[in-house]
């Protein structure tokens, strides 16, 4: 074991969270003032060995449990909500490979162990992407060019690979979804300047563009049919939306305290404790459902029960979380209306759990057809 390994074995990856958070959370404001990428934050998290906290020890990682980089992730969406959640989507990437790899034996400890020795830092796609995939690619000899363009790469300034898909027209099993990862040093990637968005403004979410990148054979690492669920994405559901989720019961639990310590210090004018009792029911309501997910991830099996479960409760995060954010600013008064009590931001970035899949329309139809028993590609 290095002398490294040995270190981090002795990390308490939440007081090391509370640690950073407390040296990026001033920076934020800026970085959403600006729509500048939260960089320095990021240097920060490499440093300290966050970007491989879950890889397993026996992958060269830190082996940093998943109850740990959830809670990891909302320590840092307190702080700064760009951070947790630019560093969820990569984060989420390690935990399906390492799920993977400890109950499937996937092959996917090559990308694990390059994640812990060369402090990589993945891009995802997949929420661009989802079941249907976007972008070609074209057949030719030892493998792909691909043509594409990749939205909400979250983190694409520091990125070193991109973790994503693209559609080929195979002759026998016609339209096929193609999972590949590229180098962002790679000819062809390109990252355009296109994140000017409501919230989350920080994560330097541009779109990549893929124009004629050749991805060889060997380099596919795995491959289904478009449009349909696949045992891959019962995994992604399982594994990767508490993740993603954790940023945002991280925004809500500083939107709820900065409103409960305004309130407290003007007095109960009739309403307030009424509003400081509907933040508590929402943020309660939000945070069961958030521990839910996780306990799910830890103990169940994916499958189309299991992602019906997950999605639930992603929705139920969702909405418990944006209600939680508007009743603080209504709670903190006209005051909540400036920039500078940070309120106005959590209400902007907290948005974004509106729009990860499944959305909570999609959601509700997919758990109906599962609750009623229908297939769920119908």
């Amino acid at each position: 074991m290095t002398a490294e390994l040995k270190r981090f074995e002795m990390t308490n990856w939440l007081t090391l969270a509370d640690r950073v958070a407390a040296d990026i959370g001033p920076r934020a404001a800026q970085h959403d003032a600006d729509d500048s990428f939260i960089a320095e934050c990021y240097a920060r998290l490499k440093a300290d060995g966050f970007f491989k906290m879950h890889v397993p020890s026996e992958l060269g990682g830190h082996g940093a449990s998943y109850a740990e980089l959830c809670a990891v992730v909302r320590k840092l969406g307190a702080a700064c909500g760009s951070t947790a959640l630019a560093f969820a989507m990569h984060s989420h990437i390690v935990a399906v490979a390492a799920w993977r790899w400890r109950n499937e034996k996937a092959p996917t400890d090559g990308l694990l162990k390059r994640i812990a020795a060369e402090n990589l830092i993945c891009i995802s796609s997949g929420g661009s992407d989802w079941l249907k995939s976007i972008g070609a690619a074209t057949k030719v000899d030892g493998g792909y060019r691909i043509k594409a363009r990749k939205m909400f790469s979250s983190g694409s300034p520091m990125g070193d690979l991109l973790v994503t898909s693209a559609v080929t027209d195979d002759p026998v099993s016609g339209a096929t979804v193609l999972h590949f990862a590229v180098p962002f040093k790679a000819e062809g990637v390109k990252v355009l300047d296109t994140w000017r968005v409501m919230g989350m403004r920080g994560t330097g979410s541009h779109d990549v563009e893929l124009n004629d990148v050749f991805v060889a054979d060997a380099a596919i690492s795995g491959r289904r049919p478009q449009a349909k669920w696949h045992p891959l994405f019962h995994t992604i559901s399982m594994v990767a939306f508490p993740i993603i989720y954790s940023a945002y019961m991280g925004v809500a639990d500083a939107a709820r305290a900065k409103a409960l310590e305004v309130a407290r210090k003007k007095g109960d004018d009739g309403s307030a404790a009424y509003l400081a009792g509907e933040i508590e029911n929402a943020h309660a309501a939000a945070e069961i459902a958030w521990a839910d997910m996780i306990h799910i991830a830890d103990t169940t099996k994916p499958g189309p029960e299991t992602t019906s479960r997950q999605m639930i409760r992603r929705t139920l995060v969702a909405q418990n979380a944006i209600k939680t954010v508007e009743r603080a600013m209504e709670l903190a008064g006209g005051a909540a209306f400036y920039r500078d009590m940070g309120l106005e931001r959590a209400f902007r970035d907290v948005q974004a759990a509106r729009y990860h899949p499944l959305q909570e329309k999609p959601q509700l139809r997919y758990t109906g057809r599962v609750a009623l028993g229908l297939d769920i590609d119908g």
